[in-house]
C-alpha cells in the first residue's frame, strides 16, 4: 500500500535527486514545515517555489499540499532541509537566519569586552595614580634649604639621606601631649634621633648617630638671619646643633665632622610619627626583653606585640631603661622603622585605599623635607628603609671610639674607612656600636 503523500510515489529504492534523472540536488527544495496539532491556519506550509524551480521527480507534476500529508508521521514535517542551506532549514546557514525567519543571535565577543574591560582599568588605574601624586606632592612640606649650607664635601656614589626625629609638639593638643608623654613646650626644637641612610648599588645601610655625640661646631651662615658665624673651636652634643640653628647647622655639622654629602633631609615630629603607626594599626614588634621607663612612658613585656601609636612613641624615646642608654635607643629606632617601613609597603596597606591613603596623609601632614626632594626621592627612600629589614642592607651605629664630658667620641679611624666606602659605593666592611 502506497503511503507516501501525492507527488513523492515512486520508486524508493535510492532513485534520489542528485543520483536519478532530475538535474537539481535534493538540497534545492525544503519540505513543508507542517503543524500537525495547530488550528485552522496553522497547516499552511511556506509559499511553494514558483513552477520553474520546482522539483521534479520522474516527470511528474510537483509536490502538492494535501490533507493526507498533515497526518503522515514521518519525521519530515520537521522542516528539516537535508543537504543544508534551504529554505525553511531551522540551522543558521550563510544567510543567518533560522527557520523560522528571525535573524539569529550573534555570538558574544569576549574578545573584545575583554579588551574594553582592561583598557577601562587601566584608564582608571592611571587616573587614581596621576591624582595620587600631586595630591601628595602638594602635602610634601619642602621648608629645608639646603643652599644655605656652606662649604659642602664633594658628592659621591649613591644617595643620602638625612632622617631627623624630632621632639617638636607641632599640631599636638595638651590631651596628645599627656597621652604621649611628651610634656614641655609646645616646640622645643630638639632632636631625639637622626639616621643617615645610604642607598646604593651594593644595598642600603643605616648608620645612627648618637644624640649625644661629640662633635665640633663648623663655620656656617644663619638659616634665618643669613649672618656669617665663624668656627670658635666649639664642641657640643650634636643634637644642640639643631637647637642652635635648625636643620641647616645640623647638616653643616654632620658633613663637616663626616666629609660626607648630605643629599635629602626627611624630618617628622611626635605627632606625625605616632598617626602613620596608628594609621597602619599599629606595627608588630619583637622585644626581646621586658623594660620600663617613667620619662618615655615605657612599660612592655618581652615578646612579639603590636604596638599602638603612643606605645611606638614610648618604644623609640627610651634610654634610661638600658645600661647603654643612647646606644641602645638608637638601635631600637633603627629596627621600629625598618618595621614600619616593612609592614607599610605590604599590598594589605597599598592595595588597600582606606589604609594607604590615611597613612601616607598621616606621613605627609607633618613631614618637611629639603626644596629638592621629589616625591620619587622619598620613596627611594622608603623602599631602601624597606630593604634593611629584609636583609638587603646593613644597620649600624657610627662606631665609638669613647667619651669625653659625658658625650660620645666617633672613631675617626673607622670613620674615614666607613666615609671612603659610602662615597665609592662600595660594601660596608666597617662595624660599628
Amino acid at each position: 500500500m502506497n503511503e507516501w503523500p501525492q507527488g513523492r510515489s515512486g520508486d524508493q529504492s535510492g532513485n534520489r535527486y542528485g543520483r536519478g534523472s532530475s538535474a537539481e540536488p535534493e538540497g534545492a527544495r525544503a519540505m513543508p514545515h507542517v503543524r500537525r496539532d495547530a488550528g485552522p491556519g496553522y497547516g499552511r506550509s511556506e509559499p511553494p517555489l514558483p513552477p520553474s524551480l520546482s522539483p521534479r521527480r520522474g516527470g511528474g507534476s510537483a509536490p502538492q499540499q494535501s490533507q493526507g500529508y498533515d497526518d503522515y508521521d514521518s519525521g519530515y514535517n520537521t522542516g528539516q532541509v537535508y543537504g543544508g542551506g534551504g529554505r525553511g532549514g531551522r540551522g543558521t546557514g550563510d544567510g543567518g537566519h533560522g527557520g523560522d525567519g528571525y535573524a539569529a543571535r550573534p555570538r558574544p565577543r569576549w574578545g573584545r569586552r575583554i579588551k574594553r574591560t582592561l583598557i577601562t582599568l587601566v584608564v582608571v588605574a592611571l587616573v587614581a595614580s596621576v591624582g595620587t601624586y600631586f595630591w601628595a606632592d602638594g602635602k610634601l612640606r619642602r621648608e629645608v634649604d639646603l643652599s644655605k649650607v656652606i662649604d659642602r664635601p664633594a658628592t659621591g656614589d649613591g644617595t643620602n639621606y638625612l632622617i631627623v626625629g624630632t621632639d617638636s609638639r607641632e599640631g599636638m593638643t595638651d590631651e596628645m601631649k599627656q597621652k604621649l608623654h611628651t610634656g614641655g613646650p609646645t616646640d622645643s626644637g630638639r632632636t631625639d634621633s637622626m639616621l643617615i641612610l645610604h642607598d646604593g648599588s651594593n644595598g642600603p645601610t643605616l648608620i645612627s648617630l648618637p644624640r649625644d655625640s661629640n662633635v665640633e661646631i663648623p663655620s656656617y651662615v644663619g638659616s634665618k638671619s643669613g649672618k656669617q658665624y665663624p668656627a670658635r673651636g666649639r664642641h657640643t652634643k650634636l643634637n644642640a646643633t639643631y637647637a642652635e640653628d635648625g636643620p641647616a647647622l645640623l647638616v653643616r655639622t654632620i658633613e663637616y665632622n663626616t666629609h660626607l654629602h648630605i643629599d635629602h633631609y626627611v624630618e617628622i615630629g611626635f605627632a606625625g610619627f605616632a598617626n602613620i603607626v596608628d594609621a597602619l594599626g599599629g606595627v608588630e614588634m619583637d622585644i626581646p626583653q621586658a623594660f620600663k621607663d617613667k620619662d618615655s612612658g615605657a612599660d612592655f613585656k618581652a615578646g612579639t606585640q603590636t604596638l599602638t601609636g603612643a606605645q611606638a612613641l614610648a618604644f623609640v624615646r627610651t634610654r634610661h631603661a638600658f645600661a647603654s642608654q643612647d646606644l641602645q635607643r638608637t638601635k631600637n629606632q633603627q629596627k621600629f622603622l625598618a618595621a614600619v617601613a616593612k609592614q607599610a609597603a605590604t599590598p594589605g596597606t597599598l592595595l588597600n585605599p582606606f589604609k594607604f591613603y590615611p597613612t601616607l596623609g598621616a606621613g605627609l601632614d607633618t613631614l618637611k623635607v629639603d626644596k629638592d626632594m621629589s616625591l620619587w626621592d622619598l620613596g627611594q627612600m622608603f623602599f631602601a628603609m624597606k630593604g634593611v629589614t629584609g636583609g638587603d642592607g646593613k644597620s649600624m651605629n657610627m662606631p665609638i671610639s669613647g667619651s669625653v664630658g659625658g658625650n660620645l667620641v666617633w672613631d675617626q679611624a673607622k670613620l674615614k674607612q666607613l666615609v671612603q666606602e659610602l662615597n665609592n659605593d662600595e660594601p660596608v666592611t666597617v662595624s660599628g656600636n
